[in-house]
C-alpha cells in the first residue's frame, strides 16, 4: 500500500501550483457518455480516481487517453449499460454515471460506490429525484438497475443540498423533454463548473451556485469535439494553505480562485495568518504560532468543507487554547484522531465534535491513513512533529492529491515515498 516517511521540523517556503479539481473532473468525466463525441479536457489531475475513471470509460467501450494533465476521451463506442464494478467499489464519484448512462441508453446497472469510509453516504436522494423524472429503480443484492421509463421535467426540491444527487438530476435532465428546476441544489464551485461544461456542449442549465437550478431539456445534434478546461482544485489549495499555518512558512499558491475557498482562508485570518492576494497569487504568511478557534462547523458551501475538517484539526494540534470542531456533514468523519493522538495530540471526541486543546510538541510515529483527507492530516501534523513519522496505506492521499511528495519537496519538507 506504501508509506510516506516524513522528517519534522522543517519551515515551508516556495510555490505550489494548483491542479485540476478532482470534484470537478469525475463528474465532468462522466458526463461524456451522456452524448457520443469526441472531449478534449484540460486541467485533469493526475490522481488515482481520474485513471479508475478512465478505466470506467474503457470497459463500457469508451477510447480514453490520458497524459500531462489533458485527457482525449471518445465516447461514440459506448457498447453498455453495465458499469463495472470493480471499480465503483473503488471511487464515489462512480454513481454519477448512473444518470448519464440513463441518458444515453435508457437503462443502468450500477453498484454501490465506494470510496472513503467516512460514514453513512446514502443516495436516497439520488433514487428520488431520478424516480421523479420517470426512472424505474430496483435495488437488488447492492446492485441498482434503472430503466427510462416516462422521462419528462418536473420540480425537485432536495431534502438537502448534496452534490451528487444535484449532479445526477443535472446529467439525466439535460436531455429529457420539458423543463426541470431543482430547488436546494448543492451550490459548490464544482456544480458551476459542471453546469459551465453542460453548456459549452450545448445544453441549457442555469442558476448553478444560487439555491434554484433550471434546466431545458433537449437532443444534441452537434457532435463537434468539445474542448474544456477543468477548474482548479480548492480543498488541495486548502489542505497546503493548513500545511503552512502549522509551522513558520510563507507559501505562495498559484492557479485558485480565492473566492472558491474563502470559508477556508478566513478561518486561518482568524487563526493569525497572513493572507493576501496580489497578482492572481494567494500569499499565505504563518508565524507558526497559531490561536486557538472557538469553533468551526462543517456545512455544505458556502459553509466551511467538510474535506477540510481534519486539516484544519491537524494545523490546530499546536495552537494556543483549545479549538473546537464539529462535523455535521459525515457521521464516521473523526478516523484521524486516534493516529493523531499516537502523535501526542490532545483531542477528546463525543460524537460528531471534536475537542482540541494545544500542546507544546507533536513526537513522530508510526500512523494509518484511513481515508483520504485524513492522510493528508497525518501529513500535516508530522511536518509539525519532533522526529519522523511513518505514514501507511498512502494509496487514500495518492487518490485525490497529485504529485503529493513533489510539491512539498519543493517547498522543504522533507518526506520520500516507498512502496512497502
Amino acid at each position: 500500500m506504501g508509506s510516506f516517511i516524513i522528517q519534522g521540523g522543517n519551515s515551508l517556503e516556495g510555490i505550489i501550483d494548483i491542479g485540476g479539481s478532482k470534484n470537478a473532473a469525475l463528474p465532468i468525466m462522466a458526463s461524456t457518455v451522456i452524448c457520443g463525441r469526441e472531449y478534449l479536457l484540460d486541467n485533469i489531475p493526475d490522481i488515482e480516481d481520474v485513471r479508475d475513471m478512465i478505466e470506467i470509460l474503457r470497459a463500457m467501450g469508451c477510447t480514453a487517453q490520458y497524459d500531462n494533465g489533458v485527457a482525449l476521451i471518445d465516447t461514440r463506442g459506448l457498447n453498455t449499460h453495465q458499469v463495472p464494478e470493480k471499480f465503483v467499489k473503488k471511487i464515489r464519484s462512480s454513481i454519477i454515471l448512473m444518470g448519464a448512462v440513463l441518458q444515453r441508453t435508457g437503462k443502468v446497472e450500477i453498484a454501490y460506490p465506494g470510496g472513503c469510509e467516512i460514514g453513512l453516504r446514502p443516495i436516497d436522494l439520488h433514487l428520488k429525484g431520478l424516480r421523479k423524472l420517470g426512472v424505474e429503480i430496483i435495488e437488488k443484492s447492492g446492485v441498482l438497475s434503472g430503466l427510462v421509463k416516462d422521462p419528462s421535467g418536473c420540480e425537485i426540491s432536495l431534502d438537502y443540498p448534496s452534490v451528487g444527487a444535484t449532479e445526477n438530476i443535472m446529467l439525466f435532465t439535460v436531455g429529457i423533454p420539458g423543463r426541470t428546476v431543482i430547488y436546494n441544489p448543492a451550490k459548490e464551485p464544482e456544480i458551476a463548473d459542471l453546469q459551465n461544461f453542460l453548456n459549452v456542449c450545448g445544453y441549457s442549465v442555469a442558476g448553478a451556485g444560487t439555491g434554484i437550478i433550471t434546466i431545458e431539456g433537449k437532443k444534441l445534434e452537434n457532435t463537434d469535439t468539445v474542448e474544456y478546461k477543468i477548474i482548479s482544485d480548492r480543498i488541495e489549495a486548502g489542505t497546503y494553505l493548513s500545511a503552512a499555518a502549522s509551522m513558520k512558512s510563507r507559501i505562495y499558491i498559484r492557479n485558485i480562485e480565492k473566492s472558491h475557498f474563502k470559508s477556508i482562508t478566513s478561518v486561518y485570518e482568524d487563526a493569525g495568518c497572513e493572507i493576501r492576494e496580489t497578482h492572481g497569487i494567494v500569499v499565505i504568511t504563518s508565524s507558526g504560532n497559531l490561536k486557538a478557534i472557538e469553533k468551526v462547523t462543517t456545512q455544505p458551501y458556502p459553509g466551511f468543507p467538510t474535506d477540510m475538517q481534519a486539516q484544519l484539526m491537524a494545523s490546530m494540534l499546536k495552537a494556543d487554547g483549545i479549538t473546537i470542531i464539529e462535523e455535521t456533514v459525515f457521521d464516521s468523519r473523526f478516523k484521524h484522531v486516534p493516529e493523531l493522538q499516537k502523535m501526542g495530540a490532545n483531542i477528546t471526541t463525543i460524537g460528531r465534535v471534536a475537542v482540541i486543546e494545544g500542546v507544546k510538541k507533536l513526537y513522530g510515529a508510526e500512523v494509518e491513513a484511513k481515508d483520504l483527507r485524513g492522510g493528508a492530516a497525518l501529513v500535516i501534523a508530522a511536518m509539525g512533529a519532533e522526529g519522523t513519522t511513518k505514514v501507511n496505506n498512502i494509496h487514500h492521499i495518492n487518490r485525490g492529491y497529485e504529485k503529493f511528495v513533489n510539491k512539498l519537496q519543493n517547498l522543504g519538507v522533507i518526506i520520500t515515498e516507498t512502496n512497502d
